[in-house]
């Protein structure tokens, strides 16, 4: 491919200024101008012709007081750059969306379900996304089927892995991975056979039984022996916390001595840190695939090489897929 561009949204600069410092190129310049009713534009700065470019952003909605809009407000803008993007003549165009929006709603559940994780690759696509890069999405399958361009999905699982190793380096408990929902049993499975492996351990394995309906959430039988024992409880998302919280509770009924929270991204919508802090739970880790709070047992992980690595092995042509494992 021709020479690499990178470029973020405003409302993605942090992050991409990271990776863009990983990948030793500048952060391509970009206009991004806001009009009196509301509408806007977006253009490149810089010549992109013939270019390999990759336009970094997570697409959620800003907490209060935050000044980057509504998840739908951001997928516009990403949706109007990457057409501008291909207009000015970009030789291939990559999307990294490491928090993927509507990625939860992949299948339907009641009469007359939209497909919205179908809708949206739709989307992306018909403005010439050449390829789009996320950080694990909620279903892995409905994400790859739901494109016809190229993907390339990230698991978190390697920064968990080496965080926890590094925290639990010193347990003597017995550890035990935990899904806290029947849906989400072989992602916590991988997670446990990579801890396994790398603490040259045994570990093992529970999931607490959850079911929602309507927004409201019930169940919270606990399947799985974790008394005395160190729980790390792993999901791909934090969003109301309720899940998260009721995992805890259960764990902590069942006399679990030691009670963690590992999650892919942390959208803490609401109260949810609140309700998470009065929860029975040592602490909560979670990547920066979307911009984070300061909080009392909240540690914040990396993924910055994560994201820099997929793009540097993209543009030189691989290996990219063995990433995805």
């Amino acid at each position: 491919m021709g020479r690499i561009k990178l470029f973020s949204l405003e409302a993605g600069a942090d992050l991409a200024q990271r990776v863009a410092g990983l990948l030793g190129e500048p952060l391509a310049a970009h206009e991004e101008r806001d009009f009196t009713d509301g509408e806007h534009k977006l253009r490149p700065l810089e010549d992109v012709e013939a270019a390999d470019v990759y336009l970094l952003q997570s697409l959620y909605t800003d907490r209060p007081g935050g000044t980057g809009g509504s998840v739908d407000d951001k997928l516009v803008r990403l949706l109007f750059f990457l057409a501008a993007l291909r207009d000015a003549g970009a030789a291939r165009v990559t999307a990294v969306i490491p928090y993927l929006c509507y990625a939860r709603k992949d299948r339907r559940t009641k009469l007359h379900d939209p497909l919205s994780s179908r809708y949206l690759a739709s989307l992306l696509e018909a403005m010439g996304c050449d390829c789009v890069v996320t950080v694990d999405v909620h279903n892995l399958a409905a994400f790859e089927n739901a494109f016809r361009c190229r993907t390339l999905h990230l698991p978190a699982r390697p920064l968990f892995v080496d965080f926890a190793a590094r925290l639990l380096a010193g347990e003597s408990r017995q550890l035990v991975v935990v899904s806290p929902d029947v849906g989400g049993v072989k992602r916590a499975e991988a997670f446990r056979a990579d801890l396994a492996q790398r603490l040259g351990r045994d570990v093992g394995q529970a999931f607490v039984e959850k079911y929602r309906s309507g927004g409201e959430l019930s169940g919270g039988t606990l399947v799985g022996r974790v008394e005395d024992c160190c729980a790390l409880v792993i999901d791909d998302l934090i969003a109301g916390g309720g899940t998260t919280g009721r995992a805890a509770a259960a764990l902590d009924r069942a006399g679990a001595a030691r009670i963690l929270a590992l999650a892919s991204h942390g959208q803490f919508a609401g109260d949810a840190l609140e309700q998470l802090g009065r929860a029975p739970l040592e602490l909560v880790a979670v990547t920066d695939t979307l911009p984070q709070l300061d909080a009392d047992r909240l540690h914040v992980i990396e993924c910055a090489p994560l994201l820099a690595e997929a793009i540097r092995r993209l543009h030189e042509g691989g290996p990219a897929t063995e990433l995805g494992l």
